[in-house]
Parts: structure tokens; sequence; C-alpha cells
């Protein structure tokens, strides 16, 4: 099994121009990882692509030696499904030579027509992905139950449409992880691999992001059912700290009714709430940023040590 890293796990070098896409494959190396996946969806105010300057071929080409120097893989994160954008992504992801697209339905709310009209969307960029061999993966992107992703890719039925298994994202749904990830391994051509846990910010309670391993999430389990239950070559981690979020639907909806008791039971935010809410970790303020940017850089660190351990364990 090969992993790799999804440029979300360095997000406050990035957001902040510490680190550009060329530093993050080089720190893919130093680490040890096999490949590296690029997320393009743009930050507001921000010029770019997310992670990337721009989608010019010369620049794309740049990126394209680079990943190769290292002989990694390269996948794409953006979101959406505009048959429009999700070409000009598939002719971007061709020049730098990732195989793979994850996008998402829902843009930050559950929207019952947007899910309707992503396989008729999706049907319409089918050609240009055989054409490049490049596969979609949907992906329960916090908003989406499992199912729903399960039942888009059975409405488009194409070998090229396939599902991204991110393993912390069905908490937002009030859906069990490892309930999750069993539906959508057989189906599933990539991840994100991560941790979560549940806390309270004295207002209401939140998904908080954690190293790999350290959270309430059966990462173990989850990896194990990845590699025997799923056709995958490669898991992406995605060290998703500092970062916390509200719940995306109502409790229920994906069969979990309450916060409490196991995955969803409520800890202790990792930062003082006199210092800092939960739901303002994604952007910081300026006299936290040095601290947390040091903190995401030891949870990359402990997220690939937590990992690495586990393909000695099941994949050797």
């Amino acid at each position: 099994m090969k992993i790799g890293l999804e440029t979300e796990s360095y997000h406050l070098q990035f957001m902040t121009g510490r680190m550009d896409i060329f530093q993050f494959i080089q720190k893919t190396a130093e680490l040890g990882l096999d490949g590296v996946m690029i997320n393009i969806v743009k930050w507001p105010g921000l010029p770019g692509w997310g992670t990337l300057e721009s989608f010019e071929p010369e620049y794309l080409e740049r990126v394209r030696a680079e990943i190769r120097k290292y002989g990694f893989f390269a996948e794409i994160d953006t979101n959406g499904t505009d048959p429009a954008h999700l070409a000009q992504v598939i002719e971007a992801a061709y020049r730098i030579g990732a195989d793979v697209i994850r996008t998402y339905v829902c843009m930050g709310t559950y929207d019952a027509e947007r899910l309707k009209e992503a396989p008729g969307n999706i049907r319409q960029i089918v050609p240009l992905l055989q054409k490049y061999r490049i596969k979609l993966a949907i992906e329960n992107h916090e908003e989406e139950l499992t199912d729903e992703v399960i039942q888009i890719i059975k409405e488009v039925r194409s070998p090229w449409v396939r599902a991204h298994c991110d393993t912390g994202n069905s908490m937002m749904a009030w859906e069990d992880p490892v309930e999750a990830v069993k539906k959508l391994a057989p189906y599933a051509c990539t991840t994100h691999f991560k941790d979560h846990i549940v806390v309270h910010d004295g207002e209401d309670y939140r998904v908080c992001g954690v190293p790999v391993g350290t959270g309430n999430i059966d990462t173990e389990q989850i990896f194990r059912i990845l590699v025997e239950q799923s056709a995958l070559t490669r898991i992406n981690i995605e060290m998703c700290f500092p970062y916390a979020v509200h719940f995306k639907r109502e409790p229920g909806a994906g069969g979990v009714l309450a916060v409490g008791e196991g995955v969803y039971k409520v800890e202790e935010p990792p930062y003082d709430l006199s210092v800092i809410k939960p739901l303002d970790y994604y952007n910081p303020p300026g006299e936290l940023l040095d601290k947390m940017i040091e903190d995401q850089e030891k949870g990359v660190e402990q997220s690939v040590k937590y990992t690495l351990a586990l393909v000695d364990k099941y994949c050797r």
C-alpha cells in the first residue's frame, strides 16, 4: 500500500505563503511517502487555484517535473460537479500526471437539488475522463451520506467514476465512520485518512480534526477494512488539525442520534476556549499562528509515523 499526503495537512503554511507546492512535494519526500494529493479548491480572497498558483501549461509542467523527480503518484482535490469546471480540472490533472480527481457535491451545506443534478453533470465529462484515463472520485464530504455518494456512482454507471472514501467526514453527517468506510470501500479509488473528536465550544458541539491515531475514530480498524475490502493501492493522509466544523446534517441522518458515546464521546478542545474557539482554528489570529503552525507540523509527523506503522502491520 502506497501512502500519500494531502496539501490540506499544511493548510496554514500554504495560506500564509510559507509553503508552496514545490516545497510541499519535497517535504512529502522527506517524510518517506509515495505521493501527493493537491488541493485546488480556491481560498476566499487569495489568488490562484488553492495550492497551485495557476493552470498555465508552463507552471503545470514544472509541477509535473517535481512530482516525477521523486517517482510520486499524484491526485487532485477539487469540488462541485459543474461540467465546465471539471473539464478544466481534468486538463490540469493530465498536465501534472494526476490520475485521480476528488470532488464533492454539496458546497458547505446539504443541498438535495445538487445531489439530484450530480449524475447528469458527471455523465457529461465521462468521455474526457476516459480519454485521459483519469478517474473521478465522489467524496462523502461532511454533508453527504455514504448512501447518497453510492447512489450517484450507480446512476452514472461508469468505471471512471468511483468513490472517495474520507474516513472522518461521515461524523458531520451523524454517521459512524467505521460503518461508512465499510459501505464505501468496495467503490473507493482514493481516500482521505484522518481522525476526529467531538468537542464543545461553549455554544454547541463541533467535530474537531486531530493527528491520525490520537482521536476517537478506530483508524486501525478502518485501515484494515480499506486494505482487505477495497481495491485501493494508495491511502492519502489528510491531517486536519487545527480544524473544527459544525455538524452538517440533522441528528439521526446517518443513524447516530446524539453525542456522548463511542466515537461521538465529547472531549476537551485542543486549545483553551478562552484563547480560541474551535471554529476559528482554520484561520487563527496572528498571535496564535506560529504556535498552531508548529502544532500542525508535529501533527503531520505523528500521523505519518502512525500510518506507516499500520502499513508495516497489515501490508508487509
